[in-house]
């Protein structure tokens, strides 16, 4: 099985973990949509144990909201969002875009569809460019 590295943006977070997740969901609730900033998350979900911290993970905050099942973790130089286990314990929720390599597993379902952004289906069709915009 192929391993997988990961980092926050500022690199003080690193990870690896085995190419082995039981689902890859885009989440477009509106909770993702205010963890992320974006329109939604796209989680990997593995085992709890498939995941071997490298550095910084004393640097790892992570944010439960009262009474739901919703969390971010976060490094805390850098904001950027990284693995941590469910409530319970049970997954371990891995953020797609704290991978370094693609993992085989494609995204295969969009859930809370009926949550989107509004802006959401218009932006999938937006002119696309290799870089800024001038």
């Amino acid at each position: 099985m192929k391993q997988l590295s990961g980092a926050c943006l500022c690199g003080a977070v690193t990870f690896q973990l085995q190419d082995d997740f039981d689902q890859f969901q885009l989440c477009h609730c509106i909770q993702c949509q205010k963890t992320t900033g974006a329109a939604h998350a796209a989680n990997l979900f593995t085992s709890p144990e498939n995941i071997k911290w490298l550095t910084g993970h004393n640097l790892v905050r992570r944010f439960d909201v009262e009474g739901r099942s919703i969390t971010n973790a976060f490094c805390s130089q850098c904001g950027s969002r990284v693995p941590f286990k469910s409530l319970s314990g049970g997954i371990l929720v891995v953020p797609a875009g704290s991978l370094d390599e693609t993992p085989s597993l494609q995204p295969q379902a969009n859930i809370f569809w009926p949550e989107r952004a509004d802006w959401y289906d218009i932006a999938v069709a937006a002119k696309r460019f290799e870089q800024f915009m001038d």
